[in-house]
C-alpha cells in the first residue's frame, strides 16, 4: 500500500486514537500489516501525520490536554505493537549501534520512537533511551557502549540550551550527533548554530542521511561560550536566574491592570513561565523571531479558548522594568511587542 493509499486506514485510525481505544487502535493497525502495507509507510505516513494532527486539534481547542496526552499514549501503544509484528522483524546487521534519545528535560518521546523503529526496520542495531535522559547519564552510556553516533530529539525550543550542552559533550566522548525534531526549526537553523554534526528534518531523512555515509567526526572540544559569543551580555543568564521573580512581577502587575478569573490562576501563572522560559531561550539563541513567533502563537491559543490575548502585550510590557539594564533583552521586548500589537489589530 503507498502513502496515497492509506487515507481509509489514517481516518479509522483517526477515530480509535482520538477515543482512547488502544485495542481498536491496534486492532487497526495489525490488520494493515497482515494486508501487507509497510511498516514504514503505517509509521511515518500514517501515525506521524497523525501524532501531529492531535497537537493541532488541541492548539484549535478542539481536544483538551487530557485528550491529547491520551491520543499519544494509544500511538505509543501502537508503534510498540506494531515493533513485535512479523512484518517488522529485522535481523540487525553487524555494526556499531545507534544511540537514540530525547535530550534532558524533554517528554516528547514519540518522534525518537519514531526514529528508532524505523532504524530498526532498516536492520540498524539501536539503543533507544527515551525521553527525558540527563546529559550525564547519556554521557555514561556512550563511554560503556561507543554507538557509531547519537541521535538527540526536541520537540519544544526552551529545551534547545540543553540540546546545546549535551550535543557539546557527546561530541567530547568523540561520538557525532545527528539532531532532529520541531525544535531545531523548520530548516534546520537551530542545529548548525548548536555544533551539532548533521541535522534531518524527520524520521525518514535521519535513517536516509545515516544509510549514505557515516557522520563526520567531531569538531575539536569546544566552549559553548565560543559557539554563542553573544551570552557574554548576561542577558540570558539575567532572565534564567531571576525567572521566578519575573514570574511574579508580570502576575501582580497582570492582577492590577485586569480583573482576575479566579478559574484561570494557575492557568495564567503557568503561561506567564513559559513566557519567560521562551524569553530566556531567544537571548540564548540570539534570535528574536523566536521568542516572536512564539507569542504570536500564544495570542492565537488565547483566542481559540476565548481569552482575550490583548494582555500578552501587558506581559510584555511588564517584563521591560526588570530587565532595563540589558540592551539585546529590551530591543527582543520592542521587536516582538511592535509585531504582536499589529498580529492582533488585524485578527
Amino acid at each position: 500500500m503507498t502513502a496515497g493509499g492509506t487515507g481509509d486506514l489514517a481516518d479509522a485510525l483517526w477515530a480509535a486514537v482520538i477515543a482512547g481505544d488502544e485495542q481498536a487502535a491496534t486492532d487497526i493497525a495489525l490488520t494493515a500489516l497482515d494486508g501487507g502495507i509497510d511498516p514504514e509507510t503505517l509509521l511515518l505516513d500514517v501515525i506521524a501525520p497523525m501524532q501531529a494532527r492531535v497537537g493541532r486539534e488541541w492548539a484549535a481547542g478542539r481536544i483538551t490536554v487530557a485528550q491529547e496526552h491520551s491520543a499519544t499514549a494509544v500511538n505509543e501503544r501502537v508503534i510498540a505493537a506494531l515493533a513485535d509484528h512479523p512484518a517488522a522483524r529485522r535481523e540487525p546487521r553487524a555494526e556499531r549501534p545507534v544511540a537514540v534519545a530525547c535530550i534532558d528535560g524533554e517528554w516528547h518521546a514519540l518522534p525518537a520512537r519514531l526514529v528508532a523503529e524505523v532504524l530498526r526496520l532498516r536492520g540498524r542495531p539501536v539503543d533507544y533511551l527515551g525521553a527525558q535522559v540527563p546529559t550525564r547519564h547519556l554521557i555514561s552510556h556512550l563511554h560503556r557502549t561507543a554507538p557509531a553516533a547519537v541521535l538527540l530529539s526536541s520537540s519544544i525550543a526552551t529545551r534547545l540550551p540543553a540540546a546545546h550542552a549535551a550535543i557539546t559533550a557527546c561530541q567530547a566522548t568523540g561520538t557525532p550527533v545527528l539532531v532532529g525534531g520541531a525544535a531545531y526549526g523548520p530548516d534546520g537553523r537551530y542545529a548548525a548554530l548548536l555544533g551539532a554534526d548533521a541535522w534531518a528534518p524527520d524520521a525518514r531523512a535521519a535513517a536516509d542521511r545515516l544509510e549514505r555515509a557515516p557522520l563526520p567526526k567531531p569538531p575539536p572540544v569546544h566552549r559553548i561560550i565560543d559557539d554563542l559569543p553573544h551570552l557574554t551580555d548576561q542577558a540570558h543568564a539575567h532572565v534564567t536566574r531571576t525567572a521566578p521573580q519575573l514570574i511574579r512581577h508580570v502576575l501582580t502587575g497582570l492582577r492590577s491592570r485586569f480583573p482576575e478569573d479566579p478559574d484561570r490562576r494557575d492557568r495564567t501563572a503557568e503561561e506567564i513561565s513559559h513566557i519567560v522560559e521562551f524569553f530566556g531561550t531567544a537571548l540564548y539563541l540570539d534570535d528574536p523571531d523566536l521568542f516572536t513567533s512564539y507569542m504570536t502563537w500564544a495570542a492565537d491559543i488565547l483566542a481559540a479558548r476565548d481569552v482575550p490575548p490583548q494582555s500578552l502585550l501587558a506581559v510584555l510590557d511588564l517584563l521591560f522594568e526588570p530587565v532595563a539594564d540589558y540592551p539585546r533583552a529590551t530591543r527582543m521586548l520592542v521587536r516582538t511587542r511592535d509585531a504582536l500589537r499589529d498580529r492582533l489589530q488585524t485578527t
